[in-house]
Formats: C-alpha cells, sequence, structure tokens
C-alpha cells in the first residue's frame, strides 16, 4: 500500500510539473472536445440505427459499406457498450446513458462463458465501465461471475490462460492479445479478496514475458503449449505477415498489458518490458512520421501498405498511461506521440463523416489481413481504444 501510495504521489508531481510549463499545449487542445463531440454524435447515430436488431451488437462493415453486427459470443461485443460508458463519463448524456446500459445488457450471458479467453474486452470494456461508474451491484456480480469463467481456462502446467481452442497443429494456443483480459481479474482480486484471480494474471503476464518476446522486444503472437508438460511448440503468427515478423497490433496490445499490470501490482518488471516495447514500436525505423502505424511493421509493401487506426489507438492510450509512470523526458516523449497519433485519427483521415462508414468512428483498420477479413475497414476496439486515449488525453493536460 505504501509503495502504491508513493508512486501515485510521484506521477501527480511529474504530472504538475509537466503541465505547470505546458500552458500553452491545454489552449491549443480544443480539437480534444471537437473530437469527442463527434465521436458522441456518430456513436449516437450506432445506438439508434441498431436499437431494434435484437441481441446484436456493431463488428464492422462489409465490401458494400453496410454495417456487420455480432452476436454476444463474438469477442468484440463489449466495445460498444464501452464506448458509449466513455463517452457518457465525459457528458453524462442521458440518452447515452441509456444505450449503454440497454447494450450493455445484451452481453449478460456471458457472464458464464467459459468457451472464450476474451472475456475481459467483451465484459470488462461494457460492465467494467458501468460498474465503475453507476457502483450498481449487478454489474459487479456479472463481472466476478466472468472472472470465475476465465478463470477456467488456465493451465497451471503452461502457466496460462488458453486463447483459442485446439485447431490444425495448435495444441494450446496463447496469444499476445490475451494480455488485455487480465485486467478483469485483477480487479476481481481486489474486489473479492480472492489470491487466485491475482495469481492467474500474474502467472499469465510472466510467462508470456518469458516466451513471447524476443530480443529487440517484438512480440509473437502466437506461442503454442503443449498442455501436458507447459513446453512450447512453436512460436508464431495468425494475424501478422509472417512468423517472425512484428504485427503491429500485437505490439500494441503487449504495450498496453504490462503497463497495466504494472498499474494493478506496482512490479517493476512490468514497467520495464512497457517501456522497453515501447522502445520497439517509437524507434522503428518503419513507424510512420504521423505515428499511425503498417498493419505489420515487415510488410514488404511498405510504404504502400494499409495502416492499423486500431493499433495507433492502443499504443496512443497505453502511452498516456506510461506517462505517469515515468520520468519528465521519457512522458514528454509519450505525451507528443500520443497526441499526434490522436490528432492524426481525428483528421478526416481516419474521422468518419456523420452517418458514413457504417457509423463507426474511425476509418482504415485492419482485423485479419491474412485471412481477407476486415480490411481497412472500421473495428469496434479501435473506436474504444481512441474514445480512451481521448479522454485520457484529455484529463493528462488537466492535470486529473
Amino acid at each position: 500500500m505504501v509503495g502504491r501510495i508513493v508512486v501515485q504521489m510521484l506521477s501527480v508531481c511529474l504530472l504538475f510539473l509537466f503541465i505547470a510549463g505546458c500552458h500553452h499545449v491545454v489552449k491549443g487542445d480544443e480539437w480534444v472536445e471537437e473530437s469527442l463531440d463527434k465521436a458522441r454524435k456518430q456513436s449516437l447515430m450506432m445506438a439508434r440505427k441498431i436499437d431494434k436488431l435484437s441481441g446484436q451488437l456493431p463488428r464492422s462493415i462489409d465490401e458494400t459499406d453496410s454495417l456487420v453486427t455480432s452476436g454476444s459470443d463474438w469477442w468484440c461485443s463489449g466495445f460498444f457498450p464501452g464506448t458509449l460508458w466513455l463517452l457518457y463519463e465525459d457528458k453524462q448524456d442521458p440518452e447515452i446513458r441509456k444505450f449503454a446500459e440497454k447494450y450493455t445488457g445484451r452481453l449478460h450471458k456471458e457472464q458464464y462463458n467459459e468457451s472464450t479467453h476474451d472475456l475481459g474486452f467483451m465484459m470488462y470494456c461494457s460492465y467494467g465501465n458501468a460498474y465503475r461508474l453507476t457502483g450498481e451491484d449487478s454489474c459487479r456480480s456479472v463481472l466476478i461471475n466472468a472472472s470465475t469463467a476465465l478463470s477456467k481456462r488456465f493451465n497451471s502446467k503452461v502457466s496460462c490462460i488458453q486463447s483459442w481452442e485446439p485447431w490444425g497443429e495448435l495444441h494450446f494456443p496463447v496469444i499476445i492479445d490475451n494480455m488485455m483480459n487480465l485486467e478483469m481479474l485483477m480487479w476481481a482480486y481486489k474486489e473479492t479478496g480472492k489470491k487466485i484471480f491475482k495469481d492467474i494474471a500474474i502467472s499469465h503476464a510472466d510467462k508470456t514475458m518469458v516466451n513471447h518476446f524476443r530480443e529487440d522486444n517484438s512480440s509473437y503472437h502466437v506461442v503454442d503449449y503443449f498442455p501436458e508438460t507447459g513446453d512450447v511448440a512453436f512460436k508464431g503468427t495468425n494475424q501478422g505477415y509472417s512468423d517472425d515478423s512484428a504485427w503491429s497490433r500485437g505490439q500494441a496490445w503487449g504495450l498496453y498489458g504490462y503497463v497495466m499490470m504494472y498499474r494493478e501490482t506496482l512490479d517493476s518488471k512490468y514497467l520495464q518490458k512497457a517501456h522497453q516495447i515501447a522502445r520497439f514500436i517509437l524507434d522503428h525505423p518503419r513507424l510512420p512520421e504521423d505515428k499511425i502505424p503498417y498493419w505489420d511493421f515487415d510488410s514488404p509493401n511498405i510504404p504502400d501498405e494499409f495502416r492499423d487506426s486500431s493499433a495507433a489507438a492502443v499504443i496512443a492510450s497505453a502511452l498516456l498511461e506510461l506517462c505517469t509512470y515515468s520520468d519528465r523526458e521519457l512522458a514528454e516523449e509519450y505525451l507528443s506521440v500520443a497526441k499526434k497519433q490522436l490528432q492524426v485519427l481525428s483528421s478526416d483521415t481516419y474521422t468518419a463523416e456523420f452517418g458514413a462508414n457504417g457509423y463507426f468512428i474511425l476509418k482504415h483498420g485492419v482485423g485479419n489481413m491474412p485471412a481477407g477479413s476486415e480490411v481497412d475497414a472500421p473495428l469496434s476496439y479501435g473506436d474504444y481504444y481512441y474514445v480512451e486515449a481521448l479522454l485520457r488525453y484529455k484529463n493528462y493536460i488537466k492535470g486529473y
């Protein structure tokens, strides 16, 4: 507890010193409110659009630019309700809250779903934000049930939560994305005092740190294990360009995940890993000047290659939190990059016109390039982390 208080006090002091010398930054940030206003208007149009689509939630668009939805069991199902909760947090719009509650409720049955590792994405982005902002006991119960269901995918021999079911030649696949689902387990530990949730999250983060990262601190997408022994069977990719490439959203998931694990544990090894991943991304010669990464850092078609707005949004959000755990020089660098990313994402190049883009906020995301799925398209998770990053930036410059 003392360690956590010291870190928080140091973070606040660093923020105060940084902001005190940067009043001109605050004055010139009207674009943040404009971007959030656009996000609210577009998201309300989406909410009204799907109101009559029973049980459905936004996913992306198809080749005719028409809205594609999913059921509650799809891994992206919690992002749109989560986006609405974030927008409600910003302006307390009652219509936004009405729809946030309605679409969060569409995920209710997933609290018992033991067939997916993505319950953190699905339930913590939706019910987690709902509980944080409303304090309703019913949301708390859902989250504890979901954490219990997620915990059942843990294998003590592997020391990880299983991502996908065995398929092809894969036995016990674990993907870097799974770092994002640990936050709900850490929340469950703090809420219930049940150490099993914390132990699983730490075990998974530690084993991922050992086996998912290369010497240059880039990450494999997939590490497969033999479930009987915990030995590594394969390292490679499913969504990246090649087994040895650095899939950009995978790097973003890793960065965000280890920043979060440092926040939750105050273990310095997680902070060190977050800084190392950040250095890989920010120092990479193929990171464009506008800081919106190509879908894979090693795609041979760069610079004639698709960008991934969702990866940029996740990176920006992670860097804005990492700022608060960094010395002044690093904080200024991370803030500068995140601000650049958000300004570019907020431009007409990446932000959709009202009523267009299937009612999603951002354009030009890349879901799964090798599978030809959701390529150069809007993505619900891109919107979520974009809005989260805007709010983090807004709070940062205000000194919250």
